[in-house]
């Protein structure tokens, strides 16, 4: 027999899915390579913002405020007031590249992992973000993966589900690390809204560690986006709850 249902064909899909699954193994590599140096100039980029502008705006905001406090001990206090404006200006420009550098790469993800980085997050997003979970620290591209795939979902969840409520859970299995963010808002049905981009993004970011993707909703039902990596964690843990010497922890 040569038909879909025969043997021909049964041994046909059999190699093709044998073949994928093959393709898929042998382009993880490179994928994880090219995901990893996007991430490095993320990080380089943070830390030249960091170590360049943010600096030097620090220090012109401190001599705008001494340069106020000698005219206002003059008695000159429009000059005084006026360099306290423009000392307010370069704050705000502090502020800004602060902010830009966060969305860049934040510190606090090499620092203190996952949960204190999508916290720190959540504080800086629409009202009525929240985070649920501690998790002992993953490896550096696991932790960078995971979270910038939180961050495209709640990007998402603001742009187009209209959400009040969205929570980000973590879940530590044992021998893999768990996500989950849903949205309270309008969802959709995913028969007829094909994936866009910004899905198409996190799947391949997490494929590049080993992890899985997988999108759930229905209209008027929200959206529940869940991710899965196994083996992620930096060090082995002890029985008491210790993570080996040398692991960063929290």
């Amino acid at each position: 027999m040569n038909g879909a249902g025969g043997p021909i064909g049964g041994a046909t899909l059999e190699s093709g899915g044998r073949f994928l699954a093959r393709l898929s193994r042998a382009t993880r590599p490179r994928m994880a390579r090219l995901v990893a140096a996007a991430d490095a100039d993320r990080q380089r980029l943070e830390q030249d913002l960091h170590d360049g502008v943010q600096q030097q705006l620090t220090a012109l905001r401190i001599r705008l405020a001494l340069a106020a406090e000698r005219f206002h001990e003059r008695g000159d206090s429009e000059a005084s007031a006026a360099l306290e404006g423009f000392g307010d200006d370069v704050e705000n420009a502090i502020n800004d590249v602060r902010d830009l550098a966060h969305g860049i790469y934040p510190a606090l993800l090499t620092s203190y992992g996952l949960s204190a980085a999508l916290t720190s997050a959540a504080g800086r997003a629409a009202p009525g973000v929240t985070v649920h979970g501690q998790i002992r620290r993953c490896r550096h591209e696991v932790e960078t993966a995971v979270y910038f795939s939180c961050l495209a979902a709640l990007d998402n969840a603001a742009k187009h589900a209209g959400a009040r409520q969205v929570s980000i859970r973590f879940t530590d299995t044992g021998d893999a690390l768990r996500f989950t963010v849903r949205d309270s808002g309008a969802g959709f049905d995913p028969s007829r809204t094909p994936a866009g981009s910004g899905i198409a993004h996190m799947r391949d970011r997490l494929a590049a560690v080993g992890g899985t993707l997988t999108v759930d909703s229905a209209p008027e039902q929200g959206t529940r986006v869940s991710g899965h990596v196994p083996d992620p964690w930096l060090g082995p843990v002890f029985p008491d709850g210790r993570q080996a010497a040398g692991v960063r922890t929290r």
